[in-house]
């Protein structure tokens, strides 16, 4: 069986290749992301599974086209799936699945990662230090103990901020449709979504992506927040109305932001673009504004789940192929 993996990076070759040793799949890795520019590409009746990541877009058009092309499985090496048109999955009789919680921790960590360097500006004192600038002014920062934190989202991922925050002292509030019992029993209160930004010194978004959930964040929600609020985002950036957060960055509404998902960032991340004059204003005002950590959609970029995604993946696919349920049922999707 070979499978054509799409926005492949070495990273992605070391460890498929790694955990495909216990299954024997033929492998082939392309750099270019999925879309209609390249779908044509594939070879017919040579490949019977792709695997892609988060900014491929699997468009009805593209998604014809890979069953055209003899295609059967689409594995998402990722748990989103806001990229995918699930009716014409459906529709051409494609098998779905994705990695619904490689490494909870690994996200959870990194947001508390930005929230602790936006608070204490460590990247600026790093800077600083290396010029020989010992002085303390500009840099002071809150403590977290006894702060007010917002959760947007208690998956597997939401759950275990939750539970780190906790553990920093602070009051934690969330929301989410389905209340995670556990975390109540923690101390956790879940209150409706307007009562906790209005109430939050700290919000940390961790929600998939829904229509329904689209620019969540936006100038109405934003003027509904404590001011001087922290918004973090670790999701999905189509969660957040950027040119909404720069007016209220530029206004004072809102103290800080730090986004590792942004909601153009297929034209962005994962490339080096240090030699090219970015185009894309907002982006550029972003990077400008002292108080905006921005990272590349890093926050799952961890050896532990690396390793995960890879072997849950190929799991899954093994599974399909010969008409099984993975162990984990969750990672189908159609």
């Amino acid at each position: 069986m070979k499978i054509l993996f799409f926005s492949a990076k070495p990273y992605d070759r070391q460890f498929f290749e790694k955990s495909n040793e216990s299954y024997g799949f033929e492998l082939e890795f392309w750099e270019t992301h999925l879309g209609p520019h390249i779908a044509d590409a594939i070879k017919k009746d040579t490949f019977e599974a792709v695997c892609v990541f988060v900014n491929d877009k699997l468009t009805a058009e593209v998604i014809a086209v890979l069953a055209e092309k003899g295609i059967k499985i689409i594995a998402l090496r990722c748990a989103g799936f806001n990229n995918v048109d699930l009716d014409a999955v459906k529709k051409h009789g494609l098998r779905l699945c994705r990695v619904p919680a490689y490494s909870p921790q690994a996200v959870a960590e990194h947001a508390v990662a930005m929230l602790l360097t936006l608070n204490r500006k460590t990247h600026k004192a790093y800077n600083r230090i290396r010029e020989q600038n010992f002085s303390l002014n500009g840099l002071m920062g809150f403590n977290l103990y006894r702060k007010t934190l917002g959760v947007i989202g208690t998956g597997k991922i939401g759950a275990a901020f939750c539970k780190i925050m906790l553990g920093f002292g602070c009051k934690v509030l969330a929301f989410d449709p389905y209340e995670n019992e556990e975390l109540k029993k923690l101390g956790i209160n879940y209150l409706p979504f307007n009562e906790v930004i209005s109430a939050a010194d700290i919000i940390s978004l961790h929600c998939p992506l829904t229509e329904e959930n689209r620019y969540l964040i936006n100038a109405e929600t934003l003027l509904g927040m404590k001011k001087g609020a922290v918004i973090i985002n670790t999701s999905r950036g189509a969660l957040i109305n950027t040119k909404d957060v720069i007016e209220a960055l530029k206004n004072g509404q809102i103290a800080s932001l730090g986004i590792d998902v942004y909601e153009q960032e297929e034209k962005l991340f994962f490339k080096d673009l240090s030699g090219s004059i970015i185009g894309d204003d907002d982006i550029q005002r972003l990077i400008s504004f002292p108080n905006v950590l921005v990272t590349g959609h890093q926050a799952f970029f961890t050896e532990e789940a690396l390793a995960e995604i890879a072997s849950s993946t190929l799991s899954s696919v093994a599974a399909l192929i010969k008409d099984e349920n993975p162990s984990d049922k969750n990672a189908v999707l159609v």
